[in-house]
């Protein structure tokens, strides 16, 4: 099984659209371990985070993190160790309908 440690996404969303940040690929597990949100507007911002098993479509229970507070010209660090599977779905989305939030998320892809 070889592991490969990498950025697994990264989105500039502009918009409160859901939006894939990362799919786990067939034959692969995924531990997400750190989600960063970077805020480069000058006004505050918020944003979504959530986790799909198998792409299933959205729902209440898949979020992680809903209409969190980013401030202006700052960043959120979230260390997570989240686990998937393939064909989990990463998804986020910003607050505002004219946002400037820059994702990263960062972990490790497993070949099973």
């Amino acid at each position: 099984m070889a592991t490969s440690y990498k950025p697994l996404g990264q989105l500039d969303l502009t918009d409160a659209t859901l939006t894939t940040l990362y799919t786990c690929p067939a034959s692969t597990e995924t531990v997400i371990s750190t989600v960063i949100i970077a805020n480069r507007s000058t006004s505050a911002d918020t944003f979504r985070l959530a986790l799909r098993p198998d792409g299933d479509a959205i729902s209440d229970e898949h979020f992680l993190a809903y209409d969190v507070p980013v401030a202006a010209s700052d960043s959120t660090t979230l260390t997570l160790g989240i686990t998937m599977e393939a064909t989990d779905v990463l998804s986020v989305a910003a607050g505002g309908t004219a946002s400037t939030v820059s994702v990263n998320a960062f972990g490790a892809e497993v070949g099973v």
